[in-house]
């Protein structure tokens, strides 16, 4: 055998083992995009479905942009369906058949502002002039405000309610508990991390987040809970325990006697309107 034969066998040879490469290259390809398309099919409708059964609210408070990028997260696994509180029980149990899950049940919530500063009771420690957002005011030094805990008033949880919940009087937000979804936009949008979900029957909640005490909430609030202690003292069931300084409230144990409200020396435990709703006319 010469060395053109050779060469000429050797190319030959080449030539089959790219084509049986390429072939199963090909192969392969198809495969996946056959698989991938029915996939995607599957996935789309899935999240069409658990789409139709969300509120629609676009609020953000799941964490995601809008009900789609939820409805999608949903579908992929890797979401929760407990972080949409604006979605029905009944709704959730249809997106919860669709998934294979187990639905819990949730007890209605509503959001708080836990702060009662403001610019009438919360000192300034240097006065804001920049971005009128708390986000803004918040990167400069922790906010204008000399508790650094306190609500920053520009408004930041107001702009992202969807159902104008929220309204700032005096630098101070406040929520409307009637209109409140418990969505949860003000809480991720807050910069200072003040505003909590409550249970909705809840009938007191604690309207302070400062964690100092004595005399160092004192010198720059007038109405900052100083952990004195005397809520969980006086509360006859029990449901208040001190906690980083603060009160936290058991609502499970709460009566809504409203003896911690009372004896409050700052003023800062606050009775829900829910009290005067459900308390029954003499």
């Amino acid at each position: 055998m010469n060395l053109l034969e050779i060469n000429t066998q050797t190319w030959i040879t080449l030539g089959i083992v790219a084509g049986i490469f390429a072939g199963a290259a090909l192969l392969i390809g198809i495969l996946i995009l056959v698989v991938g398309k029915v996939f995607k099919v599957d996935l789309d409708e899935k999240v069409t479905k658990i789409l139709e059964n969300l509120a629609g609210a676009n609020c953000g408070g799941c964490g995601c942009s809008g009900c789609s990028g939820f409805a999608s997260k949903l579908a992929e696994g890797c979401g929760n369906l407990g972080d949409c509180h604006v979605t029905s029980p009944e709704k959730k149990a249809e997106i919860a058949k669709l998934l294979g899950i187990e639905l819990t049940e949730e007890e209605p919530t509503v959001a708080v502002v836990k702060c009662k500063g403001g610019a009438e009771n919360c000192a300034d420690k240097f006065e804001y002039k920049g971005n009128p957002t708390c986000a803004a005011n918040n990167s400069l030094l922790g906010g204008n405000k000399a508790c650094s805990y306190a609500c920053l008033g520009c408004g930041d949880c107001k702009a992202v309610c969807p159902e104008n919940a929220i309204s700032v009087q005096a630098r101070l937000a406040e929520v409307d508990p009637d209109r409140c979804i418990s969505c949860g936009a003000c809480i991720t949008a807050c910069p200072k991390n003040i505003i909590e979900r409550i249970p909705a029957s809840a009938p007191i909640f604690v309207a302070c987040s400062s964690q100092c005490r004595g005399k160092e909430v004192t010198s720059v609030c007038k109405v900052g809970c100083i952990a004195c202690g005397i809520c969980a003292k006086v509360c006859p069931h029990g449901a208040i325990t001190m906690q980083d300084n603060l009160p936290s409230i058991d609502y499970k144990k709460c009566t809504g006697c409203l003896t911690c409200v009372e004896k409050c020396p700052r003023h800062i435990i606050i009775g829900r309107k829910v009290i005067a709703e459900e308390t029954p006319k003499e």
